[in-house]
């Protein structure tokens, strides 16, 4: 079996930081196992500089963005290699995915992070820019990820739902491992990302709601929670995909509000945004997931580190038992890295990147930019 080393690079809608896993990939039989991976956290100025270049970037901003979020993706790989004792000319290429800076379903979407920058610094060839070609072909361009959960992540022999709770949820499901036409993936809604910006607006200096606390010392608005749940994002059929243009710092801005008008405190808020991410997901499941018996849930993603999450989501989606990305595979926190280092072997392979069950593309495509080293 000849196998290929990758590294794999993420920047999610939850803007914590950037993620590498570094990976070894092989053709025959198609697998992808991490061998290293390395989190460096977005410190509050570069997490406000992005989340305001989304809200008011000109054109200006986006570029110099571009550029920087390149050289910050580069830095990144850099110092996984060195943790590794990995030279560079050892890697085969590198896949990232970007900053989403805007992601408007079935008709544009937008990452940063230049590959011409990532491919100077590192010097090996880089695939980006994966999204572009679904939305092209008719596609939502997301969920991208689930076409790694159905080849690689799903049980042999019987189903199983995969859940990521990152900024935005998205749930695959997998009826057994590699039957891509029958398998199903969409986003139910936001994860954290409206959990964290509520928490960040009480509470600037925290990344997140670091251990549950804020959401623990909380109650939920039942008023509140009710009228976000009938968006009608939450009922839409898949092929569905959202980001922080819906679900993002105005729409925590607003939750915040409702919560303290009708007589709640801020801590309430982030309860009241931990039970929406809760009850979007379970909904979601329940609607357009087979109906028990399901062996799993698999949990991985921020949400995952989230206790107070967690035991409600294991709650609600009782008599499914909940299960750790973790105890099955690896570190949840790699699992998209990892991904996007897979969709990357399958453009270099000439292989189609996209679920079309997932996104509504018209069909199977091969994904991304290749940039020269």
């Amino acid at each position: 079996m000849t196998s290929t080393l990758a590294v794999g690079v993420m920047s999610g809608t939850s803007l914590d930081g950037v993620s590498t896993a570094l990976v070894r990939l092989s053709e025959q039989p198609l697998d992808a196992q991490l061998v290293a991976f390395r989190q460096d956290a977005y410190s509050a100025t570069e997490r406000a500089q992005i989340i305001d270049v989304i809200a008011r970037g000109g054109s200006r901003d986006l570029a110099l963005l571009h550029v920087a979020l390149g050289e910050r993706f580069a830095a990144a790989i850099l110092q996984l290699l060195a943790e590794a004792k990995v030279a560079p000319r050892d890697v085969a290429f590198v896949g990232s995915h970007g900053q989403t800076i805007w992601h408007e379903p079935g008709r544009a979407t937008l990452q940063l992070g230049d590959p011409a920058v990532i491919a100077e610094r590192v010097g090996v060839r880089v695939v980006s820019d994966f999204r572009a070609r679904d939305v092209a072909a008719g596609g939502q361009g997301a969920p991208l990820v689930p076409l790694a959960d159905v080849l690689l992540f799903g049980h042999r022999e019987r189903g199983r739902l995969l859940l990521n709770i990152g900024g935005i949820a998205n749930v695959t499901w997998v009826p057994r491992r590699g039957e891509t036409s029958a398998s199903l993936a969409f986003d139910t809604g936001p994860g954290v990302a409206v959990v964290d910006a509520v928490t960040r607006r009480i509470d600037p200096a925290a990344p997140y709601d670091v251990g549950g606390e804020h959401a623990r010392r909380g109650q939920r608005s039942a008023r509140v929670l009710d009228a976000l749940l009938a968006d009608p994002f939450f009922v839409a059929r898949p092929p569905k995909s959202t980001g922080r243009e819906q679900f993002g710092s105005e729409y925590a801005e607003r939750l915040l509000a409702s919560v303290r008008e009708a007589g709640g405190s801020a801590n309430d808020a982030v309860a009241t945004a931990v039970a929406l991410t809760v009850e979007t997901i379970a909904r979601g499941i329940e609607r357009w997931t087979p109906a028990p018996p399901v062996d799993e849930l698999v949990v991985s993603g921020g949400g995952a580190r989230n206790p107070v999450l967690l035991a409600q989501l294991t709650a609600r989606v009782q008599p499914r038992p909940v299960v750790g990305f973790d105890r099955l595979f690896f570190d949840g926190e790699a699992k998209e890295a990892l991904a996007f280092a897979f969709l990357g072997f399958l453009t270099i392979l000439g292989k189609p990147g996209n679920l079309p069950t997932a996104t509504g593309a018209r069909g199977p495509r091969v994904l991304g930019h290749v940039t020269p080293a």
